[in-house]
């Protein structure tokens, strides 16, 4: 009698090295790819995703873009100490909204670019055509599907037709209205162009004023020597939604814009008012008014002529502080 009838015991065939080979082929389709590990660490709102389920087209996100993040967010969370209010107000993901914010320095893209992934939105900016002509840089900022703008050339007019179309297909769009680095001695809101209004009107979605500080005592205006220990508070606060129901349903016109523009801005400072617990000056700074140039770095004279403020927001067609408690305050350390 045989050792399986003594025992009752049967055994597989033994397959030898085919059964190791097939045990680990199924061992390694079961395990996750490095892409898909990178997609659950890289997603928007990780680790404060919201949970609620959302409606609208989904945004399309590709690995440089997953990649940027992988690589800067670890870095923001150690440099900065983030002091966050009225995330709650940053619709859900599929919702088109455009986001305008002040601009006080070079860094403030990527840190405002921080604050709304980690509250669940992956951002398109405008961005001057000349940031993508870096080598490697700007090769992964057309990666990261950010939408070029050319600065007074026939071409102008595409950025504006394609954050339009990034509104529609439900995605969040950030815009400076000022157009640049604020040039005002000291980093008020300036004077502001009419992309975002141009954009708000034609789309009739919703506007958020959003004011941004601190990240100017990391890297200050025009500076390329960044300052990271200690590390730095960085400010940011979500306004109201920007009011322009009486402006939509209508042709949208110079006066009309120059409304838009004037309330925009007037709700991008009242939120930093808020912030730094001052008071701004009551007529903008007017870049034009003080002989500085409307791109690159000021002269020294510019920049230093205070009190050449304007009115209102300036009106030209290059395209491209409402009341409420925004919600209690959110610092991640």
């Amino acid at each position: 009698m045989d050792h399986e009838a003594a025992t009752g015991v049967t055994h597989p065939p033994n397959r030898g090295w085919a059964a190791v080979a097939d045990s680990t082929r199924t061992s390694l389709r079961a395990r996750p790819s490095v892409r898909s590990r990178l997609r659950q660490w890289t997603r928007p709102g990780w680790p404060t995703r919201k949970e609620d389920p959302v409606g609208g087209p989904k945004q399309r996100l590709g690995i440089a873009y997953r990649l940027v993040v992988f690589v800067l967010r670890p870095i923001l969370q150690v440099i900065t100490r983030r002091h966050w209010v009225g995330a709650d107000r940053v619709p859900p993901e599929g919702t088109g909204v455009v986001i305008v914010a002040n601009h006080i320095s070079h860094l403030d893209p990527i840190t405002f670019a921080h604050f709304l992934w980690d509250n669940g939105r992956a951002t398109r900016y405008l961005a001057k055509d000349t940031l993508f002509r870096i080598p490697v840089i700007g090769k992964i900022i057309k990666s990261c599907g950010q939408i070029p703008v050319y600065r007074e050339t026939h071409d102008a007019a595409r950025a504006y037709r394609d954050a339009v179309k990034a509104v529609r297909e439900g995605e969040c769009v950030v815009i400076y209205p000022e157009g640049t680095i604020t040039r005002d001695p000291q980093l008020w809101p300036m004077t502001g162009k009419t992309g975002a209004a141009r954009v708000a009107l034609e789309t009739g979605c919703q506007v958020l004023p959003v004011a941004q500080w601190g990240v100017q005592t990391i890297l200050p205006p025009y500076s390329k020597r960044p300052r990271l220990w200690p590390r730095k508070a960085v400010h940011v606060r979500v306004g109201a939604p920007v009011d322009l129901g009486d402006l939509l349903g209508r042709p949208v016109t110079t006066e009309s814009m120059r409304q838009a523009t004037d309330r925009i801005m007037a709700a991008v400072t009242a939120e930093l008012e808020i912030i730094r617990g001052e008071t701004a000056p009551e007529l903008r700074f007017d870049p034009r008014r003080a002989g500085t140039s409307s791109t690159g770095k000021p002269s020294a004279a510019g920049s230093a002529a205070g009190n050449d403020r304007d009115d209102g927001a300036r009106v030209d067609d290059e395209g491209a502080g409402e009341d409420g408690d925004p919600g209690p305050e959110s610092e991640v350390q």
